[in-house]
C-alpha cells in the first residue's frame, strides 16, 4: 500500500519500518528481513538485562540496609573500604544490586552493647538489619543465658518495626568447654527459629583460626579474610534481599 507523504506512523513498529525503508531502499523483503532482525537484538538485549538486574532488584531506590555489629564488622585494623559492610555493597553492586549500607559495626560491642544502641543505630527506613554480635561475648566468656537475652530483645524489636534480619551465627572458642560451647553456639539457630529469620551458621566460617587470613592477633579478618566471608555469604545476603525486594511490589 502506497505510504502517503507526511503521514504518521500507527504504531512504532510502522515508524520503525518506515525507517528502514528511507534507510535501505522499498524492497519488502529486505525491509522485513532488517525489521526482524533489529527485533531479535532488541529481545535478546532484554534477556540480557534481566539476567544481570534481577526484577527485584530493579526497585526505584537501594534497599536500606545495616550491619549491626562488633569489630569483625567495623573493619578494625582495616581501611575503611575493606571492612565487612562496605565490600559486600561492592559485590552486591558488581551484580546490579544496588543498596544503601549502613556500617554500625561498634569494636568491643558485646550482643547487650548492641542491644542498648539498636534504635540509635538502625534509624527509621531502614529496610533490613544483618545482625553480627556475640562474638565477644564468647571471647569474654559471658553467661550464654545473658547473650541469648540480649539478641532475642534485638530480633524482636526489629521484626516488631517490620524490618527484616539476618542473623549471623558465632561459635564459642573450645577452650571454654563443651557446657559452654553448647549452649552459646545454640542461641543463634535456636533465634532464627523462634523468629522466623534466615540464619547464616557462622560468620567466620572458612576464616577462623586461618593465620594467612587474619591479622596478627589471630581474631580479626585481612582484607582477603574479608573478601572470603563475603563470597560464602553472598547467596544468603541475595535471598535476604530478594525477599525484602519482593515485598517492595
Amino acid at each position: 500500500m502506497a505510504m502517503v507523504s507526511g503521514a504518521v506512523p500507527a504504531s512504532e513498529e510502522d515508524s520503525m519500518r518506515l525507517s528502514m525503508v528511507r534507510s535501505y531502499g522499498n524492497s519488502a523483503r529486505a525491509v522485513e528481513r532488517r525489521y526482524r532482525f533489529f527485533m531479535h537484538i532488541a529481545v535478546l538485549m532484554l534477556a540480557l538485562m534481566t539476567v544481570v538486574n534481577p526484577a527485584w532488584a530493579e526497585a526505584t531506590k537501594p534497599i536500606k540496609l545495616v550491619v549491626l555489629g562488633d569489630s569483625l564488622s567495623a573493619g578494625l585494623g582495616l581501611p575503611a573500604q575493606d571492612a565487612f559492610p562496605a565490600r559486600l555493597q561492592k559485590a552486591l553492586q558488581a551484580k546490579g544490586i544496588a543498596v544503601d549500607m549502613t556500617n554500625a559495626g561498634v569494636s568491643g560491642d558485646t550482643s547487650s552493647g548492641g542491644r542498648d544502641r539498636l534504635d540509635w543505630s538502625v534509624p527509621d527506613g531502614t529496610e533490613g538489619v544483618i545482625v553480627e554480635l556475640g562474638a565477644n561475648d564468647a571471647l569474654r566468656g559471658i553467661d550464654p543465658g545473658l547473650t541469648r537475652a540480649a539478641l532475642t530483645d534485638i530480633v524482636g524489636r526489629l521484626k516488631a518495626r517490620k524490618i527484616a534480619v539476618l542473623l549471623c551465627g558465632m561459635q564459642a572458642p573450645p577452650n571454654l568447654g563443651a557446657d559452654y560451647g553448647a549452649r552459646f553456639n545454640s542461641i543463634y539457630p535456636d533465634l532464627a527459629k523462634q523468629f522466623d529469620v534466615p540464619l547464616y551458621p557462622f560468620f567466620l566460617d572458612g576464616v577462623a583460626a586461618d593465620a594467612k587470613l587474619n591479622q596478627a592477633d589471630g581474631i580479626h579478618p585481612t582484607a582477603e579474610g574479608v573478601d572470603i566471608i563475603v563470597d560464602n555469604m553472598l547467596p544468603t545476603v541475595e535471598a535476604f534481599l530478594r525477599t525484602i525486594g519482593e515485598q517492595r511490589r
